[in-house]
């Protein structure tokens, strides 16, 4: 006899305002979970862009939560990085208490996948602006991390982001690599950047673990509701 239960549902509180749900959820886990989005509608990864939708999480919490969802990640790293550590411990916080669920956000994600791979000293890739990426090396110093070098595509606008192709992101990757060969890691920063098929192609060509937002903020969102995150991603079997 089939089981015809629902598959639990995760919430995911994302940075456009059609609150579409990140291709690598359903690509990892749509076998055992299901996903409810929600859009903050953000246009420009900046503070003043920031600050104009962060206040609206606690609403499309509650929003997610009487829509069925199970736990609720945020599944925007800058907007939960650029004010600091305890801003972003806020964040999660803030979640739990509007709907009684657990809750993440990318930026816990993060720091989580990077102290799972052993990984201190960092190459960092991103798409943001300089004042954007200073924020990020702040937040990564706070969490214990070394900052070797950053690259970055200078990228203002979250439609920009959304339309950048494979090749330039690995090659972005490469180049954050070559800049800092002492790092444990490449840190690739923005859950806007696809890169579900390119972390393994890029570990096998620069020999370091990669820790992406996509890829760690679907895991752990997955876990939230007890999903071990053992799915291999496409290109890197």
């Amino acid at each position: 006899m089939s089981d015809t239960r629902p598959l639990p549902a995760l919430g995911v509180i994302v940075p456009p305002s059609d609150g579409a749900v990140p291709p690598e959820l359903p690509e990892l886990y749509g076998d055992r979970l299901r996903f409810l989005g929600a859009g903050l509608a953000l246009e420009r990864m900046s503070e003043t862009g920031y600050d104009a939708v962060i206040g609206r999480v606690a609403e499309l919490s509650r929003a997610l939560l009487a829509r069925g969802a199970q736990a609720i990640a945020l599944m925007g790293t800058s907007l939960s990085f650029y004010r600091g550590a305890e801003f972003n411990r806020a964040l999660a916080r803030t979640m739990r208490e509007a709907t009684g669920l657990p809750a993440t956000t990318m930026s816990d994600a993060i720091v989580d996948a990077l102290r799972a791979v052993g990984a201190r000293r960092l190459a960092v890739a991103t798409a943001y602006r300089d004042d954007v990426n200073a924020r990020l090396g702040e937040f990564l110093a706070a969490s214990g991390f070394d900052v070797i070098a950053i690259e970055s595509m200078g990228l203002l606008a979250v439609e920009q982001v959304l339309a950048v192709k494979q090749d330039d992101l690995l090659a972005l990757g490469i180049r954050a690599a070559a800049s800092a060969p002492g790092a444990h890691a490449l840190r690739i920063s923005c859950g806007g950047l696809r890169t579900l098929a390119l972390t393994g192609p890029l570990e096998r060509r620069i020999g370091k673990p990669v820790v992406s937002s996509a890829v760690a903020g679907a895991w752990a969102a997955a876990r939230l509701l007890g999903v071990e995150p053992s799915a291999v991603a496409p290109g890197n079997a």
